[in-house]
Order: structure tokens, then sequence, then C-alpha cells
């Protein structure tokens, strides 16, 4: 399948254990030498109790599965992950382009230093790198870079559940 048999919508609380899934699969694969301060039990209860219900949460979904998530907090792009097997495949600059659209204003969002991809992707989309730490702050303790976006012009499709 490609990116456009893929459908961005809002999460449902159903969507949960499967957007806890993704992020588990993708921060392994993305990040092996980071260590994760929750266990899987910790990261699905996060994820079906604070992420879902209360951030503005979105999936992409290919079929009956779940293959990538969005979530917002206010002005912070707190969460973008997908699936390893749907990297490359144009659906993370989809997700910009939604976060972008619902956030006119501008977005900052944090990824830790080693995450070379993840930087370069940010930057190829317009973020700044506007504090770098030593990830005495973080759960992982591990040293991290605040970016941030704000607007120029640019239009883009609406996506279905957009309100």
């Amino acid at each position: 399948m490609n990116t456009g048999d893929v459908l961005l919508r809002r999460a449902e609380q159903s969507d949960a254990l499967a957007v806890a899934d993704v992020w588990r699969r993708s921060f392994a694969t993305a990040l092996p030498s980071v260590r994760r301060a929750h266990d899987d039990a910790e990261v699905r209860s996060w994820f079906s109790h604070v992420v879902v219900p209360r951030y503005e949460t979105w999936v992409a979904t290919s079929g009956d599965s779940v293959v990538g998530l969005l979530a917002l907090d206010g002005e912070e792009l707190d969460q973008l992950y997908l699936d390893p097997a749907w990297r490359g495949r144009g659906l993370g600059d989809r997700f910009i382009a939604l976060a972008k659209r619902r956030r006119p204003d501008g977005l900052t969002l944090w990824t830790f230093q080693v995450n070379e991809p993840a930087r370069r992707f940010y930057e190829r989309h317009g973020f700044v790198a506007v504090e770098w730490t030593d990830g005495s702050r973080n759960e992982e303790r591990e040293p991290d870079i605040r970016y941030l976006w704000r607007p120029g012009a640019s239009s883009a499709p609406r996506v279905h559940g957009e309100e």
C-alpha cells in the first residue's frame, strides 16, 4: 500500500492500544540506544488514559491497522511516530502538514539529540532548534532539543475528521 491508501483521522478510545503499539515499535527501531522510562503496560496505560482522551490525537490507518500517530497538546507537537514499515513514504509529511493546519500560529516539539533522522525531518519542515539540553529534565535522561516552527504562507487540503 502507499500513503494515498492511508486515512488520517481523529483517534478514538478504541485506537489507544494500537497507537501505543505503534509508539513502542517505532521507539525501539528509531531510538535503540535510548533507555525507555516506562514498561509496555505503563505505555499502554498512558496512551489509553492520557494521550488519546486528553490530547488532540490523530491516527493514520491502512485498512484496519493503525500505522502512525500524531498527538498535539496545546501548541506542542507531543508525539509523532510511524510504524517502522511506513517510514520514508511521506506519511510523516502528511502529519506535519496536518499539525501546521491545526496550529497555524506555530508549534514546538522536543526530540532527542541522537535522533538525527527526526532532526533532519523537522528542520526540512521549517522547525528551528531553539534549546539544547543535557537531558536532566526528561524521564529518559537523554540530551534533547526543543524545536520551534512559526508559520509562513502555506495551504493544504483538508483531512477527513478535521473540525
